[in-house]
């Protein structure tokens, strides 16, 4: 950490997020950072600051010799990789909240900061309020960490809880979530489990160390969840929650996906509701720890921009040492699910490619089975994000290969069949 300097920003983006953080720092000038310049597309547009901050051309900003900082937070990711690549190899440091830009190009701007020196913060790009990041890339070591376990989506966690307390159809919670700003216009990016994704990306490569990217990971949102899953969920005292995981397994490879979960009423992510995100990490001295606080929001995502500036005072940057580790964390798949599946036709469901099935449930509208099932399986596959099948995650999901016996024993003495 060095010397405390003084931050000459220069901003992209003057939205929601955009605004606060300039409210923010006229309210705090013990930070020592302000901001010069604001890039925004339409300058004719009334806005809330003088307009001489403002300015349609980037390079005002990334080719200022005096600002230091360049702040990004536009939701356009192709023009946020150009801004941020080009701040970095001018100089500057840069502060982020695209998580989506982030999750495509991060290992090439690892390679940059090496190669420029220059830091590149960003916080704000996952559970917006919640310190996680830094966290991960400070406290927990890679070799104690066990798991950890999170709802990184507010649009989804509030359109979930709407079903279930106030007992809404998906429709019906996802306009509510569209009134009050949870969820946007075109929802798609949320309700498909691709922002969460993104972001679990980021949390993967601070975490374990791993470097990979949504189109090889194991994924889906909540389109799929329907009344009946829900009053299934009720009767057993749990709810549904979109959940992204990771777990240390015994081979000591890590097992990671992001899908819809049944949640006990004991465990801490039960209580997350609503827009807010909560994180589960379990490690091998401190037991679990659970962080909380709200996903979405200008204030939220400005806190954490803001965090991110006053770090850069001091000179603070990630130093990714999971990724560096001379042992690095491999992604594992071998290893078994076990999941509940809700359908309205047999005939779509591949029975034979599960180990077991435990539980069969025909009903008048929809059916359903809970059983193991090879990752491998639903990683190939699109049986179950298809045809009005519903899948969900039970509880305790993970099966791993020396448990699979066991299973196939207790399966055959289920069904009569045992030898």
């Amino acid at each position: 950490m060095g010397h405390e300097k003084t931050l000459v920003i220069g901003m992209f983006g003057f939205g929601v997020v955009g605004e606060g953080l300039y409210k923010i720092l006229k309210q705090t000038p013990s930070l020592k950072a302000s901001i010069k310049k604001v890039c925004i597309k339409n300058t004719h547009k009334k806005r809330n600051a003088p307009a001489e901050l403002f300015t349609s051309e980037k390079n005002d900003l990334l080719f200022d010799p005096e600002i230091n900082v360049i702040v990004e937070v536009i939701n356009d990711s192709v023009a946020g990789y150009e801004i941020v690549k080009t701040a970095l190899k001018n100089g500057k440091d840069v502060v982020s909240a695209s998580k989506k830009m982030l999750s495509e190009h991060l290992q090439e701007l690892i390679a940059l900061q090496n190669s420029t020196g220059r830091s590149l913060l960003y916080e704000a790009s996952a559970c917006a309020s919640i310190p996680v990041i830094r966290n991960l890339e400070e406290y927990y070591d890679n070799d104690l960490l066990h798991s950890i376990k999170a709802i990184v989506n507010g649009s989804t966690n509030f359109i979930l809880t709407k079903m279930f307390e106030e007992h809404l159809n998906f429709k019906e919670a996802l306009l509510l979530a569209q009134q009050l700003g949870f969820a946007e216009s075109d929802p798609t990016l949320d309700i498909e489990g691709f922002d969460a994704a993104n972001k679990w990306v980021l949390l993967l490569t601070h975490s374990y160390g791993i470097n990979t990217s949504i189109d090889k990971m194991l994924f889906n949102g909540i389109t799929q969840i329907n009344e009946v899953d829900a009053k299934i969920a009720q009767s057993k005292n749990q709810s549904i929650k979109l959940v992204a995981q990771a777990q240390k397994l015994n081979n000591g490879k890590v097992a990671t996906f992001l899908l819809p979960q049944f949640i006990e009423s004991s465990e801490h992510l039960h209580f997350v509701k609503n827009e807010y995100n909560g994180v589960v990490i379990e490690s091998g001295f401190a037991d679990k720890q659970f962080f909380y606080g709200k996903g979405a929001g200008s204030f939220p995502t400005g806190s954490a921009v803001l965090s991110d500036i006053a770090a850069l005072r001091y000179g603070y940057k990630y130093e990714y040492k999971k990724l560096n580790q001379t042992v690095k964390a491999e992604l594992s798949d071998e290893f078994h699910l076990r999941v509940y599946v809700s359908f309205e036709d047999i005939q779509f469901i591949p029975k034979e490619e599960f180990n077991s099935i435990e539980e069969w449930h025909s009903g008048n509208e929809r059916s359903y089975l809970i059983g193991t099932i090879p990752f491998r399986s639903l990683l190939k596959a699109t049986w179950w994000k298809s045809n009005n099948t519903s899948l969900i995650l039970m509880p305790q999901s993970i099966v791993e290969e020396s448990q699979i016996s066991e299973l196939k024993k207790l399966s055959l003495s289920l069904a009569g069949l045992e030898s």
